[in-house]
């Protein structure tokens, strides 16, 4: 156990006996994200950083929270390995707070979700207890279910301190495709279906609509963007067997840190999804529903059948408007980030149920951490 977990469980311990909210924060590129947080005090681990143990031959590391994902992308490339989190926002966020609020970019349906990366991790509960879940080698899945309970949790179980994390080998080759498709539902429906019927999975698929399209450079037409890798023979093939999907384009490979860091910093965000095979349906209706706020970026994945939407709020959008075309999708809706103003107007029920409260209430039972990040009071 480091003297910065003890420094950090003594920090907790005080501010539960004071009855004084903490906001948990890492690199701070994240604090807009999630319902508001009006904390007494702030919690910092930007300085809680550095790679603790690093272990190529299991593909295994172990990091401080704190810890920048730049500062992993530049170990393991080393060692031809990658954490293959790479979430939206870019390298730039620590290790920490993409475990806590389960932050997934374009590799993820490939590569894992966060809960599926995370091996283990040490974290502080709210009343200061040090925690340990998990472990530091793969076959050890003692308190597994905890440490997948700890990521999404948005910092209201626990403080991360350090986590254990699986690596993948970076594929000896690479390339990425941008290929010209029709944005109607049921193109998009078929696209989707026959994307998981592939006999491989692509490292990455994403679909971009013409507004981002141009954006990228990448013409004014909607795209599929896709990433394979393997070694020669096995890019090939899968290169081929792509070609049924339509006319393809070799572009850079700085097209997907280009996605990921798109995000205009007071831009609203949210995500749709549904099932993959009506990933066309998704798609669609959140075309349609964001045509009266002026038009979006919209990019998603369709083997996930997720649909991810930014908004560049203007003065003729109301947070009202916002928030009810955020809500209008009869699926699941994810509010990334919205307008101060606006996050009253929206549902808080779907986080704040009562099985969700009484976990909190087990590891947090002063509502210290992060207070009302996931709704409820704050």
């Amino acid at each position: 156990m480091s003297a910065t977990t003890k420094a950090v469980a003594e920090r907790v311990r005080e501010a539960h006996g004071a009855q004084r909210t903490l906001r948990i924060s890492g690199a701070g590129t994240w604090l807009t994200s999630g319902r508001p947080v009006d904390a007494d005090d702030t919690l910092s681990l930007a300085d809680d950083r550095g790679i603790v143990e690093y272990v190529p031959g299991d593909l295994t590391l172990t990091a401080r929270a704190g810890t920048r994902l730049s500062e992993i992308v530049a170990a393991t490339r080393a060692e031809g390995q990658w954490l293959p989190l790479d979430p939206w926002g870019g390298d730039s966020g620590t290790l920490g707070a993409t475990l806590s609020t389960a932050t997934a970019g374009p590799h993820s349906f490939s590569s894992g979700l966060p809960r599926d990366v995370v091996l283990g991790a040490e974290f502080v509960s709210g009343t200061g207890q040090i925690v340990r879940a998990g472990g530091r080698v793969v076959k050890n899945v003692a308190g597994f279910d905890l440490t997948r309970l700890l990521v999404g949790s948005w910092g209201t179980l626990g403080v991360i301190t350090e986590a254990t994390v699986r690596l993948r080998a970076r594929p000896e080759r690479a390339r990425t495709l941008a290929i010209s498709i029709a944005a109607t539902h049921t193109a998009l429906n078929e696209l989707a279906i026959r994307l998981r019927a592939l006999p491989f999975t692509p490292l990455a698929s994403e679909v971009v609509n013409p507004r981002l399209a141009t954006h990228l450079g990448l013409g004014d037409q909607p795209i599929l963007l896709a990433r394979v890798g393997g070694n020669e023979k096995s890019v090939q093939g899968q290169l081929e067997l792509l070609r049924v999907f339509g006319e393809q384009l070799d572009v850079s490979e700085d097209v997907w840190d280009s996605l990921r860091t798109l995000d205009p910093g007071d831009a609203a965000t949210w995500r749709w999804s549904h099932l993959s095979s009506m990933f066309g349906d998704t798609w669609s209706a959140a075309d349609r529903s964001t045509r009266a706020l002026g038009g979006s970026f919209m990019h998603g994945n369709p083997a996930r059948g997720l649909v991810r939407v930014l908004v560049q709020p203007t003065a003729r959008v109301t947070p009202a408007e916002l928030v009810r075309t955020a809500a209008a999708f009869q699926g699941t809706v994810v509010m990334e980030q919205l307008p101060r103003s606006a996050w009253p107007l929206a549902d808080s029920r779907a986080s704040d149920d009562p099985t969700s409260r009484a976990i909190r209430d087990k590891f947090d039972p002063a509502g210290i951490l992060n207070a009302g990040i996931l709704g409820g009071p704050a």
